[in-house]
């Protein structure tokens, strides 16, 4: 039993730093790496030695359980309790994922920085900015991120955040990456300023206001069926979007001068 309990115990650990499922996270690098100018594109391509930002897209969820990178454990998320405000809220001493991506965006511009550096800070930042635009990412320090807070899916036992880490997504649409790219990137040129205005904490401030209507919504012990998917597939959808964009725009803003962006707006 004592066996049972740990390893019940370590599956919630690894599992809490996970957002949007592998398919997600996906989508999010396939999304910005559609909307990257050819000058991104082509430093993006040359740091990654050639692969597409989907090859790394998940990496950083199992690197993070590794002793080389351990490192980076706290950086998937940002945990700020009920009732606290977003600027208010007591910083990770060990960092949290909004100071984790200005940190790769810091490395990204240096010219001092090695590519191995950068080859990094890559990786980390495609997976981190589709994490900030998962709401749980977002939740609570006193229930994990939701992974505390008990629910029913149908008929089976979960918590908050591993629904909204897969449960929701997969069964709002049995979609591929591409397909979820395809179907949501539509945007017109004027949709797609407004959704990439601001910067890291404007973008963090409204997941962390997504995170409170999901905890208004789901209360502990409700049982999460059709149209709880139904409400909030259009959300997952539209912080998918959200996250592929403003990585592109903040590549574009690195390695693209005629981009008439300033990486130090981030």
């Amino acid at each position: 039993m004592k066996k049972i309990s740990l390893l019940l115990g370590a599956l919630l650990t690894a599992t809490s730093a996970f957002a949007w499922s592998q398919k997600g996270h996906d989508a999010v690098a396939y999304i910005a790496e559609k909307h990257l100018s050819a000058a991104a594109a082509d430093s993006v391509a040359t740091i990654l030695d050639g692969k597409s930002p989907v090859y790394w897209a998940n990496w950083l969820d199992n690197a993070s359980h590794t002793p080389d990178y351990a490192y980076t454990k706290t950086w998937h998320y940002k945990n700020i309790d009920a009732g606290v405000k977003y600027q208010d809220a007591p910083l990770n001493p060990k960092g949290d994922v909004v100071t984790a991506i200005r940190e790769q965006i810091a490395i990204l511009r240096s010219p001092k920085s090695t590519k191995e550096q950068k080859a990094l800070a890559l990786k980390i930042l495609i997976h981190t900015t589709g994490d900030m635009h998962q709401p749980m990412h977002m939740g609570h320090l006193t229930d994990l991120g939701g992974n505390k807070w008990q629910l029913r899916f149908f008929d089976r036992g979960t918590n908050l955040h591993s629904i909204w880490d897969n449960s929701l997504m997969n069964s709002g649409h049995a979609w591929t990456y591409t397909e979820w790219q395809q179907q949501l990137d539509r945007l017109s040129p004027e949709q797609e300023a407004a959704e990439t205005t601001g910067n890291v904490d404007d973008w963090a401030r409204q997941t962390h206001e997504i995170a409170t209507r999901v905890y208004d919504y789901f209360p502990i012990g409700a049982k999460v069926s059709y149209n709880h998917i139904a409400h909030w597939t259009p959300v997952i959808e539209q912080q998918i979007l959200r996250g592929g964009l403003r990585l592109a725009r903040i590549l574009n803003a690195i390695y693209d001068p005629a981009s008439n962006d300033n990486p130090d707006t981030f």
